[in-house]
């Protein structure tokens, strides 16, 4: 799915969150149940140009919205609270420190400990 950041400020400084997951989570639902844009769009009582224009970015759902749209795709949308954990921002904030020779050596020696790990998992399925 194709998200757009935007950056917005908080209580506790700048952070980012992902616009546009509302309008790929009716896409793909209508995808996953087979149905086209004006079928989705009479199911819940509009046109199928505000459904392509949902799904082309070009108006924001609320959750409300999305929530219906995919229920009418006979999905149900589950969500939970989880802590939060800026772990990836904070490893791509490193990398990105790097000088890009230091990146693809980087890239490059993770390559190579894959590989292995690869190699050692198929010596280990050979002798079993």
């Amino acid at each position: 799915m194709t998200r757009r950041l935007e950056t917005v400020s908080s209580d506790d400084g700048v952070s980012e969150h992902m616009v546009g997951v509302g309008n790929d989570l009716v896409r793909e639902a209508r995808k996953r149940a087979g149905l086209t844009q004006a079928e989705l769009a009479q199911r819940v009582g509009t046109t199928q140009s505000a459904i392509a224009r949902l799904e082309r970015h070009r108006s924001t759902p609320s959750f409300d919205t999305v929530f219906r749209m995919v229920r009418a795709c006979g999905l149900d949308l589950d969500l939970m609270l989880v802590e939060r954990d800026d772990s990836d921002w904070a490893q791509a904030r490193s990398i990105l420190s790097l000088a890009p020779a230091q990146r693809v050596e980087r890239a490059d020696r993770q390559r190579a400990m894959l590989y292995q790990l690869r190699a050692a998992g198929e010596a280990q399925r050979a002798r079993a």
